[in-house]
């Protein structure tokens, strides 16, 4: 599926929409990789995520912390392995544990550890396009 998003908000609403995707389809142990530059929009996507699947707490970018939880229904998981040098590292801070949780994992900069990924992980591309506003949000399920 791919969309344009002209905002910060649109980002989220389809992050909001494609929540209410997973949900239906029962989306309790999804991993959400995530791809895209700096600034891009991942954060904003995870925010509408977590709110499409009824998280509490301020969403924010877990770049120093590596994972921020979010808890709700189906508490999401928020990783960013920006600063991570493999996926030996994620593994370390039990990666594992966190896939039979029964949560959703979103897992920013996903090309970082991508062999750590099931492969049935649904995939999110977001690019910047011409207009500095502007993102092609592509999801490859």
């Amino acid at each position: 599926m791919k969309y344009i998003s002209h905002s910060e908000d649109d980002t989220e609403r389809i992050g909001e929409q494609a929540a209410k995707l997973l949900a239906k389809r029962g989306a309790a142990g999804t991993v959400i990789a995530l791809y895209g530059g700096l600034g891009a929009g991942k954060t904003a996507f995870v925010r509408g995520l977590a709110r499409g699947l009824g998280c509490t707490g301020r969403v924010t970018s877990p770049t120093f912390a590596i994972v921020n939880e979010y808890p709700g229904p189906i508490p999401l998981f928020h990783f960013d392995m920006y600063r991570l040098s493999s996926s030996d590292e994620l593994f370390e801070i039990g990666w594992e544990d966190y896939l039979v949780r029964g949560g959703v994992c979103a897992v920013e900069w996903s090309e970082r550890v991508e062999d750590a990924l099931p492969e049935q992980a649904l995939r999110v591309q977001i690019s910047h396009c011409e207009d500095e506003s502007t993102r092609e949000i592509v999801i490859d399920d």
